[in-house]
């Protein structure tokens, strides 16, 4: 599995850092589909829950977005799923979506009751019901919430970076007029930093996130795709329907590999793996240059308090903050692997608790 670099600023470096740099977030897809369900596939084991607290439902519905939805992930949901069982003793279903909007409802809504999500995608969620709050976060290198990112990045393919150019390093001008791929308008570092950064950067225009959604001859962009999902996005750019896609590293991590320059910076240079998975099967070998990279701060499993027990809530965070959890190696897969799971294990990562106050620089973003 590729690794991706870890800052070790400080958290508040970072943060200023990401609102300067205002680089992609991750967001929502275009696609409306149905979600798809998938029972988990886990042993029977006995609760470590004590005695349920109110009415609840004795199923746990676990909700996963697009770009987790992918088949390259069935391992690591399973993991999830026979984890979450483990821990309450209770059958769990697994929701799969094409659509960021369909996760982030069923959580808000309580038809699930966990979802793993970007920040802006839980921002969402609890807007629209204050029952949401984060279960926990996967933490930095250092174990800790002081390294707890990811990267946003703005991509090119291999040959055109050079439009981009600016001294030693790279300027978004030339972006104008250029057919855009984000994520979704749901995703933190396929929509909302990244929109951000457009926005701060093009100051004389007076743009909105709503002049960024679509294209045409008075807009920013002369067309604006949505992939859906990050592997989506990244698609868009690869097969030529973009000229400049937003996603982020942890998501094209499974599909491709850092061939020239420092991982997750501006000019580095990545390659599409010889056996990657649908849909970059057809593109395999093709090679994309970052233009602009932002660190992100990490999103969260959230669960809605209106939906979970509170005893099944001090249970799965008792599990997956453990030593054991963090030693998984299904969940925080080694950097040497050649497994595919949704975290990396290079140093000391693992799952730590954080408050909704964690998520305030994003949400800052729209301010």
């Amino acid at each position: 599995m590729k690794i991706q670099k870890v800052l070790t600023s400080t958290f508040a470096a970072v943060l200023m850092i990401s609102m300067l740099a205002g680089c992609s977030a991750a967001a929502g897809g275009e696609s409306s589909q149905t979600a798809d369900n998938s029972a988990a596939n886990s042993q029977p084991q006995e609760s470590n829950a004590e005695e349920t607290s109110g009415n609840y439902a004795d199923t746990i519905t676990l909700v996963w977005y697009p770009n987790e939805s992918a088949e390259d992930y069935d391992v690591a949901r399973e993991e999830y799923a026979r984890l979450f069982k483990e821990a309450t003793g209770k059958e769990v279903e697994q929701k799969l979506t094409t659509d960021y909007a369909i996760a982030i409802e069923s959580l808000a809504s309580g038809t699930a009751q966990i979802c793993f999500m970007g920040a802006q995608g839980y921002i969402e969620a609890k807007n629209a019901n204050d029952a949401v709050e984060p279960l926990f976060v996967n933490s930095g290198a250092s174990g800790t919430l002081d390294d707890a990112l990811y990267y946003s990045f703005l991509c090119v393919n291999k040959g055109e970076e050079g439009e981009y150019a600016d001294g030693d390093g790279y300027s978004i001008d030339n972006i104008q007029g250029k057919r855009m791929s984000f994520v979704s308008n749901s995703s933190t570092s396929g929509f909302k930093v990244p929109s951000s950064s457009i926005i701060s950067h093009f100051a004389d225009q007076n743009l909105t996130e709503d002049d960024l959604i679509e294209g045409g001859e008075d807009m920013l962009f002369s067309q604006v795709l949505f992939g859906g999902s990050h592997q989506g996005s990244a698609f868009n750019l690869l097969s030529g329907k973009a000229d400049v896609a937003a996603f982020c590293d942890t998501e094209i991590a499974p599909y491709a590999a850092c061939v020239d320059g420092e991982e997750n910076t501006a000019g580095a240079t990545y390659a599409i793996n010889a056996d990657a998975s649908a849909p970059f099967d057809t593109v395999t070998g093709k090679e994309f240059v970052i233009i602009q990279s932002t660190p992100v701060l990490n999103g969260p499993f959230a669960y809605n308090s209106d939906a979970l027990d509170p005893v099944d809530v001090k249970a799965i965070q008792d599990l997956f903050t453990s030593d054991e959890v963090a030693n998984n190696e299904l969940i925080f897969v080694p950097a040497d692997s050649d497994g595919v799971g949704m975290f990396e294990k290079t140093d000391q990562e693992r799952f730590v608790l954080v408050d909704d106050s964690w998520f305030d620089p994003i949400r800052d973003l729209s301010k």
